[in-house]
């Protein structure tokens, strides 16, 4: 009885270190080669991680979530609108694979995907937001979007403004 009391107790104790070095994850700064631009973000999907270019050797990075697979994406937009707790209207494809899903999950509700804010990018139904899911940031999880701790687009959306430069790669 106790030895399986014991491990019950280190499978929570485990459950609980892992969840909680992903949900405290913080941005780093850290060196970066490249020719960016100060002020781009730039999303390396394979590291699913983010950077904020600082300089020409500097950036800050954030862990993320990206695209699963088939529906992961590249290329180069410009942040097109920011908003805090936005509320939420999932895309056909979302509405398609999830009929029933509500038509508007409200902005603030625990049940929004969009998190506390939300970047949306130009040319297409994807966003740069957090998340009511922590445990998802650093995985192949979404429709396109890229997902960040709600600590850290709230950190992220202070620095930049609307028409900053992002750059998807795989």
């Amino acid at each position: 009885m106790s030895m399986r009391i014991a491990v019950a107790l280190a499978a929570t104790i485990g459950a609980g270190v892992l969840m909680t070095s992903v949900a405290e994850a913080r941005p780093e700064m850290v060196g970066i080669r490249g020719e960016y631009t100060p002020g781009t973000i730039v999303v390396k999907t394979n590291e699913r991680r983010l950077y904020l270019i600082i300089d020409s050797s500097r950036a800050m990075r954030y862990p993320v979530g990206v695209g699963r697979s088939g529906k992961q994406w590249a290329g180069t937009t410009r942040i097109d609108g920011k908003y805090q707790n936005p509320a939420w209207s999932p895309p056909a494809e979302v509405k398609r694979d999830k009929p029933n899903m509500p038509n508007v999950v409200a902005g603030g509700s625990p049940r929004n995907p969009m998190g506390v804010a939300a970047m949306t990018l130009a040319g297409g139904e994807y966003a740069i937001h957090g998340t009511n899911m922590p445990g998802s940031v650093g995985g192949f999880v979404s429709y396109g979007c890229i997902r960040m701790l709600n600590a850290d687009i709230t950190d992220l959306y202070q620095r930049v403004s609307v028409g900053t430069t992002v750059t998807v790669t795989r």
